[in-house]
């Protein structure tokens, strides 16, 4: 019995290389397709096409009798990233002048971050090489962009558990960087120790305080454990592995359990099952970005205290059939008691209309600054 199991998963095991491969052979080809884009200078996206392939799918997934929804779910992830791949490259190509391979990019944290894990999915099939340089702090990572150590830092703005991250909020509002890009990111956290030990072992608990914070559900359940804030999540797994303490453990991702040989003892210990970090890209330099692109522009802005003066304001946007995806306040540093508006907006600064609502919100605030227009990520980050 055991001999023909092991015979069917060696078999699996098999069929899993075939479709990595696959997925391989087919990025290879969707890369070719970039470059002739580019070339011939046509759309991104050809939505006939995408949905003829999606009949084709469903048809070929009912005669080889696969779940149709499975198989269709599964190649709108393909074509998501397909779409995202060739946004990348045309950005790159309209604003990287040299041709560069090779990239610097800085975050929060060691070896094993969530930030790193970002940063390499961001930028890791534009380029041959990805350079991250982690920092104790996220002003020091958007300094080392400021004083051309590195090329970008990627900085989380937000969590769907946790709320805004205030530091980055406060980190573009005071410099002169500009957001380029975007980066969606499922954040799976994990209990790792450096053993398989049963969690009621466990006495201390390291991490960082947004991953406590979006863990406090299951923290509140842990009533002998001690629950302790670190830098960041792999400093607090780097830190479990060097005190080989089986009473230890740290919160973080399975990323930095491979990393630093760590074996997690439970998954997914988050409040919310849909737990997703959303990081921003930021540069020296604004990016342009082909009207073509789905585009996202961050706004910071300044209201007088004259009653009604936000929603004057909000209605230029209304007015122009603008959406709005984010609106958010914050304290207007070192002015006491006066607020200034953090806003994403779906448009292009390129694009005409968008141009024209912005210079009218410009006069109908006390002041406007923008803090980037980007590419909008495809899909959900998963």
């Amino acid at each position: 019995m055991s001999d023909k199991l092991d015979q069917i998963r060696k078999q699996l095991d098999e069929t899993d290389k075939k479709i990595i491969d696959a997925l391989a052979k087919r990025q290879q080809l969707v890369r070719e397709v970039s470059s002739f884009k580019i070339d011939e200078q046509k759309n991104i996206r050809d939505f006939q096409r995408e949905e003829k392939l999606l009949n084709k799918i469903t048809k070929l997934a009912r005669e080889a009798g696969l779940d149709r929804y499975f198989a269709e779910q599964l190649f709108k992830d393909i074509i998501d990233h397909s779409v995202r791949f060739q946004t990348h490259t045309l950005v790159d190509y309209q604003n990287v002048k040299n041709d560069a391979k090779h990239v610097r990019v800085a975050y929060q944290g060691t070896e094993g971050a969530y930030s790193d894990l970002a940063a390499t999915r961001h930028f890791e099939e534009r380029y041959t090489e990805v350079h991250s340089v982690g920092y104790d702090t996220f002003r020091q990572a958007a300094k080392a962009v400021e004083e051309g150590k590195v090329d970008y830092a990627i900085l989380p703005i937000e969590n769907t558990t946790a709320g805004s991250i205030s530091d980055t909020y406060d980190i573009l509002g005071d410099g002169n960087l500009h957001i380029v890009g975007e980066e969606a990111l499922r954040i799976i956290h994990c209990l790792l120790a450096i053993e398989e030990v049963s969690t009621d072992k466990i006495r201390r608990i390291l991490s960082h305080p947004q991953a406590i914070a979006q863990c406090s559900n299951f923290l509140a359940k842990q009533h002998r454990c001690k629950v302790e804030s670190y830098i960041d999540t792999a400093m607090a797994a780097k830190k479990v592995l060097e005190d080989g303490d089986l009473s230890q453990a740290a919160i973080a991702g399975a990323h930095a359990a491979e990393i630093y040989d760590l074996k997690i003892l439970e998954r997914d210990l988050a409040n919310q099952p849909e737990n997703f970090t959303r990081f921003v890209v930021v540069s020296t330099d604004p990016v342009e970005v082909d009207q073509q692109i789905p585009c996202k522009t961050s706004l910071l802005m300044v209201t007088s205290h004259d009653k009604g003066a936000l929603i004057r304001c909000l209605n230029v946007i209304d007015e122009h059939d603008i959406r709005m995806t984010k609106l958010e306040s914050r304290p207007k540093p070192n002015e006491p008691w006066k607020y200034q508006f953090y806003l994403d907006i779906e448009g292009n600064i390129a694009n005409p209309d968008t141009r024209l609502a912005l210079e009218e919100l410009e006069q109908k605030a006390s002041s406007l600054k923008i803090l980037g227009s980007y590419p909008a990520q495809v899909g959900n980050g998963d």
